[in-house]
């Protein structure tokens, strides 16, 4: 019987810990599921992160920290990307958009980014999603980048925006570039 008590609270920090490794936020690895989260963040997979100098386990802020950090990395190189993309990008076809009701997102604004890789190459997919009020102007601009998509998979990551959800003024959620490298 202790067993079983143990349990459940030895697998709820193992299972929190993979949640957030594969949970959303707003820039980060690859997601082939997502689900909205709240602030600008997207789905985000440590890669080559290392070992810990001390001899326990990585805490949540120090996995917090890891998982940031890399997508901070991928947004740095996504918006590079974009910089040098002509027009929309070579790869608005590629990318689908859906808005999610604020009711889901406690209100904040949020929208489920589709990424489909219609070529025979594995690639790298940097979109950026405007938060367009009704009048044209541009309330926040989210960049996000999609890593290592092979050919034909989808992927897929919510991304919020920090200010419109800070406003009561509605906005849609349009995708302005999406380049393929």
């Amino acid at each position: 019987m202790h067993r079983s008590r143990l349990a459940p609270a030895l697998l709820a920090p193992l299972l929190a810990a993979a949640l957030t490794a594969c949970g959303s936020d707003d820039e980060g690895g690859d997601a082939s599921t997502a689900t909205p989260s709240t602030g600008a963040t997207e789905s985000a997979s440590p890669s080559g992160t290392g070992a810990s100098q001390s001899a326990s386990p990585p805490g949540q802020a120090e996995r917090d920290a890891s998982v940031s950090a890399e997508g901070a990395r991928i947004r740095a190189s996504a918006s590079a990307q974009l910089q040098d993309a002509e027009g929309r990008g070579n790869a608005a076809s590629d990318v689908s958009l859906q808005g999610v009701a604020t009711a889901r997102t406690d209100g904040q604004r949020t929208a489920l980014v589709r990424v489909t890789n219609s070529t025979d190459e594995e690639a790298f997919y940097a979109v950026q999603v405007d938060f367009v009020a009704e009048d044209g102007t541009v309330v926040d601009s989210v960049v996000t980048g999609f890593t290592d998509v092979d050919p034909g998979e989808r992927v897929e990551r919510y991304v919020s925006s920090r200010k419109a959800g800070q406003s009561d003024t509605p906005t849609t959620p349009r995708v302005v570039k999406a380049e393929r490298d």
